[in-house]
């Protein structure tokens, strides 16, 4: 019984670490889709459980050579490419392997419709290309970027404390007041 107990523990933390999703790893594991929820949610507050899991992504992201460095560089990536580059001195856009890689990484999105007149039946001549690019948001990545180097800090006012110190003394002081009696 505590082998199987075992086995299905490991088949949801590896389960778990495809999409972080508790309640699909613990049916996956075989337990029962009617208290799936619940289940996953206590598996994942046992800590054996959090340290397989712990061991698994880093096992994960060393195989996929992902890394917080990896990741920093990807946003300079985004955060630092020249639009301008992936177009030709006229204004048209320049094949993608002309690109630098900066501008490639930065590529969401491409569309590329050929365009046809049509004459006669089953007849057409080619008349022109539209490409849409859809590039990444750079001031996003920036953003990123930012925060990570804590650049930005979010400060929040609070007002109307005055007195709030002398207001804490007297009720402590009252309070011991009423112990003592």
């Amino acid at each position: 019984m505590r082998g199987k107990r075992a086995n299905r523990t490991e088949i949801f933390a590896r389960e778990y670490v495809v999409d972080l999703n508790g309640t699909r790893a613990a049916i996956a594991a075989g337990y029962s889709a009617k208290t799936a929820d619940r289940l996953g949610s206590r598996l994942l507050g046992k800590v054996e459980v959090q340290e397989l899991i712990a061991k698994l992504t880093k096992e994960k992201f060393d195989r996929l050579a992902i890394s917080a460095d990896w990741v920093l560089g990807e946003l300079r990536k985004l955060a630092g490419y020249d639009a301008g580059a992936i177009f030709n001195d006229d204004g048209s856009l320049k094949p993608l392997k002309e690109w630098d890689a900066s501008a490639r990484a930065a590529l969401v999105g491409l569309d590329h419709e050929k365009l046809f007149e049509h004459f006669g039946a089953g007849q057409a001549k080619h008349v022109g290309t539209t490409r849409k690019i859809k590039l990444a948001d750079k001031l996003r990545a920036l953003e990123l970027l930012g925060r990570h180097l804590k650049l930005f800090t979010d400060r929040v006012e609070v007002s109307g404390m005055d007195g709030l110190a002398e207001k804490l003394n007297q009720i402590r002081k009252r309070k011991h007041g009423d112990s003592r009696d």
